[in-house]
């Protein structure tokens, strides 16, 4: 079985499979002052909950987006599995060019998102990751990475709100049932939720004038099947994209 982690800002997405199956998954909250160790001890109890062992485990991949967690999970995979993990970053074979000024500045995550998708769709595609910001990636027909647009997240734009404007509370983000709310707490719902449909839709909207081509429009992260259904633009959500991507980065490198 192989072991896949995806390290983001807020989560840490883990995935097992056996060949080509997804057969367990986990999603826990990032936390960059935990030790190797620490993490061991979860991963352990995780594994243990689902019937698993850590002898089950044959090689391992990680991408990060977080620089000093890298290392600690690599001290893991080392302490744990006893395998130097696969990690996403200069060295590894990504099958797909990187149209980009410098290369090194494209986080993982959007490398590995953009090589899953092509290989499922062989189209040009525009990606909407929702994560901690929400990123938009372009592939063209040929399989090139050609770049993007990074945004702030929603759960960065909430937060802002509610630090910043000092009678605003931390509110839940949902669809809210009106536009034109009757109270305040609707009434941020009703911005933060529509306002981020919008930014989606446009550039999404942009990108596929800008390129010149009839791009698919795939997302992933945790809440794109909150916004997907309401964009104009978003044909498909794609759960486990990330988790595709090492897995097949993993198969390129192996």
């Amino acid at each position: 079985m192989l072991l896949v982690i995806d390290v983001g800002n807020s989560n840490i997405v883990l995935g097992i499979y056996d060949g080509e199956l997804l057969v367990k998954d986990w999603r826990i909250s990032t936390d960059k002052s935990k030790t190797a160790d620490e993490y061991g001890i979860l991963v352990h109890d995780l594994f243990r909950l689902a019937g698993i062992g850590f002898a089950d485990i044959k090689d391992i991949i990680i991408s990060s987006v977080v620089p000093t967690l890298t290392g600690t999970l690599e001290k893991l995979s080392l302490h744990y599995f006893g395998y130097r993990p696969y990690v996403v970053g200069p060295g590894i074979k990504t099958g797909m060019p990187i149209q980009y000024d410098n290369p090194k500045e494209v986080g993982a995550d959007r490398i590995v998102n953009a090589v899953a998708g092509y290989e499922k769709y062989r189209s040009p595609l525009i990606i909407v990751d929702f994560g901690t910001a929400t990123t938009f990636d372009f592939v063209n027909r040929k399989g090139d990475y050609c770049g993007g647009a990074i945004a702030p997240g929603l759960m960065i734009s909430m937060e802002a709100l509610f630090q910043r404007a000092s009678k605003l509370p931390r509110v839940e983000i949902i669809k809210p049932a009106a536009i034109i709310a009757k109270n305040t707490v609707n009434s941020m719902q009703a911005g933060i939720f529509y306002g981020y449909v919008g930014l989606v839709d446009e550039i999404v909207t942009r990108m596929k004038a800008e390129s010149r081509e009839n791009p698919r429009v795939i997302s992933t992260g945790g809440l794109a099947g909150l916004i997907a259904p309401e964009s104009k633009t978003i044909e498909v959500v794609e759960e486990f994209l990330t988790l595709e991507g090492l897995r097949i980065l993993y198969q390129r490198n192996c």
